[in-house]
């Protein structure tokens, strides 16, 4: 795991604690039936996709890129024109994220690396971590149903490596869940006191 990566800041104990429980984080798990069995899928879903994140990001940006709707959270306050060093810290940290989501233990130091990234989607952080002026939010809506296209865009890389088709369905199945965990977490910054 890459700690030369700009705002990567896993583990860093100047990240904000994320205010929920570890048995709250126990029962979300639950919740979306992520297993021990999901974990070990995780880390082979990280053996088969670790030399293909460059081109996850890619079809992951050109979607983006071809939404004018979402890349205008990536772009100039003033004049609306897309961030290009912004769009590329951003990536480092996606592609680090991809690993994260295979490799790491859904532990406290990961639950609160997800509030930490949930705040950075919100006016809480939105543009500190990378000091550019750009739009101060990008709504929880967004976040949400960027679960189907980062879930359903990932089977096709899972099968590049000749596994069964059995072990790439619990791969992905594994991935959705994880991935729908984590924008759990992201949500936390985003709703009222006592709501979440």
């Amino acid at each position: 795991m890459s700690g030369t990566i700009p705002g990567y800041m896993y583990g860093d104990p100047s990240i904000p604690k994320a205010p929920i429980t570890d048995k709250e984080l126990e029962l979300l798990k639950k919740t979306v039936m992520l297993g021990d069995e999901d974990i070990r899928y995780l880390r082979m879903a990280g053996e088969v996709l670790k030399d293909q994140v460059d081109s996850i990001l890619d079809l992951w940006y050109g979607w983006v890129g071809s939404n004018p709707h979402l890349v205008y959270y990536f772009g100039d306050r003033k004049t609306g024109q897309p961030i290009g060093e912004y769009l590329q810290a951003v990536r480092r940290r996606f592609g680090q994220w991809i690993l994260d989501i295979c490799y790491r233990s859904y532990d406290r130091a990961w639950l609160d690396y997800q509030y930490e990234i949930g705040l950075r989607h919100s006016r809480e952080k939105k543009n500190k971590t990378d000091r550019v002026d750009s739009v101060d939010h990008i709504p929880l809506r967004y976040m949400i149903a960027f679960i189907y296209p980062i879930t359903a865009t990932i089977k096709p890389f899972l099968a590049k490596k000749g596994h069964s088709q059995e072990d790439v369905e619990k791969m992905f199945n594994a991935w959705f869940k994880a991935v729908t965990l984590t924008v759990a977490l992201w949500s936390i910054p985003y709703a009222k006191p006592g709501y979440y």
